[in-house]
């Protein structure tokens, strides 16, 4: 059974950084596309940002310049460099694997089927 975990959150400053991983067990992540996404309370989840197996990335445009989504094939890691943190990033994270192949990756959480447990990024001082 596919088992994703997600680790590196916790409380950050407001102007700090974080960097989220997303690790797999049972399961190579290398030719599938991976997706991070967040939800705040009271809020509906929301894709934050993807990366596909050809490298190609996707951002939310909320976090477009300050995240940064990469892969580590050889150690099936995915990682989330998150600059300039705000309290509006204040989330569970979440990784999540689509199953499919494309070259490419969208911020749809309908296309991802596997999901990690999250990991909670609290942005406060």
């Amino acid at each position: 059974q596919v088992q994703l975990v997600e680790s590196g959150g916790g409380l950050v400053q407001p102007g700090g950084s974080a960097r989220l991983s997303c690790a797999a067990s049972e399961f190579t992540f290398n030719s599938r596309s991976i997706g991070w996404f967040r939800q705040a309370p009271g809020k509906e989840r929301e894709g934050v940002a993807c990366i596909s197996s050809y490298s190609f990335t996707n951002y939310a445009e909320s976090v477009k310049g300050r995240f940064t989504v990469s892969r580590d094939n050889l150690k099936d890691t995915i990682f989330l460099q998150m600059n300039n943190l705000s309290p509006e990033d204040t989330a569970v994270y979440y990784c999540a694997v689509d199953p499919g192949f494309s070259s490419t990756c969208e911020l749809l959480s309908h296309e991802y089927s596997y999901w990690g447990q999250g990991t909670q990024v609290t942005v406060a001082s």
